[in-house]
């Protein structure tokens, strides 16, 4: 699914060079769920920006799906994060004016299907509002929706188009305790049913739902490991 070798992303600052990612190798397979851990600085805001195709790298290879990303066009890179790659972020990023139900529309008004009909866009968003437990909610606009369930509309927006991966950045950091526990076990449901889950979190207790936790530190992959191993190795530390 992902395959990251050699990756490195140098920003420039006026004279001075910050060196965000040196030399990141990373391979995440078809279903599996990973946490991308690491405290401000580390690089995994970088990493994640361009595993999304929202930046490109200033050296190293990647690969979506067997695609090298490199070589994709500007509009490529839109279709794939349209298509391939479904984002939810902390602060939900919902349209304000619209209802859930026209939020969750909102990828298929620029999707390359031909002749989607307005009831075929309805009946899909609807779907993907069941698969988060939110169809008694689809009138309602943001401000007339808790925090869990505004994150709810988000990843029911993402999973529309059924991307080959949906990628989680904090998606917990506004949410209590018991909500975000209810979001991770929407993404752990996803996961089950064959979605491939990338989560950036700084929280333990949230990495925790995920089979694999990759840590960052300036720039470098620190420790790439099963969940248990993780949890294992910060215990004897």
């Amino acid at each position: 699914m992902i395959r990251i070798e050699g990756l490195r992303k140098v920003y420039r600052v006026g004279e001075e060079k910050i060196h965000a990612l040196r030399g990141v190798n990373l391979h995440i397979g078809d279903n599996e769920m990973v946490a991308v851990m690491g405290a401000s600085g580390s690089g995994k805001s970088t990493l994640m920006n361009i595993i999304g195709c929202l930046d490109r790298p200033s050296d190293g290879t990647y690969f979506l799906d067997g695609q090298a990303v490199a070589k994709m066009s500007p509009n490529e890179l839109a279709l794939v994060r349209n298509e391939k790659i479904g984002f939810v972020f902390q602060s939900f990023e919902l349209l304000a004016r619209q209802t859930a139900l026209e939020n969750v529309e909102l990828p298929l008004i620029y999707s390359r299907e031909a002749g989607l009909t307005a009831a075929e866009r309805t009946r899909r968003a609807l779907e993907a509002l069941e698969r988060v437990h939110l169809t008694d909610r689809v009138t309602h606009r943001p401000n007339q929706l808790s925090g869990g369930q505004r994150q709810r509309v988000a990843i029911a927006r993402a999973i529309l188009n059924k991307p080959s991966i949906l990628m989680a950045d904090e998606p917990t950091g506004n949410l209590d305790s018991v909500t975000s526990h209810e979001i991770m076990e929407i993404f752990k449901g996803l996961h089950r049913d064959g979605q491939t889950v990338l989560v950036v979190t700084h929280e333990n207790d949230i990495a925790a739902y995920c089979q694999r936790v990759v840590r960052l530190r300036d720039g470098h992959v620190l420790s790439d490991l099963s969940i248990a191993e993780d949890m294992a190795g910060r215990k004897a530390g």
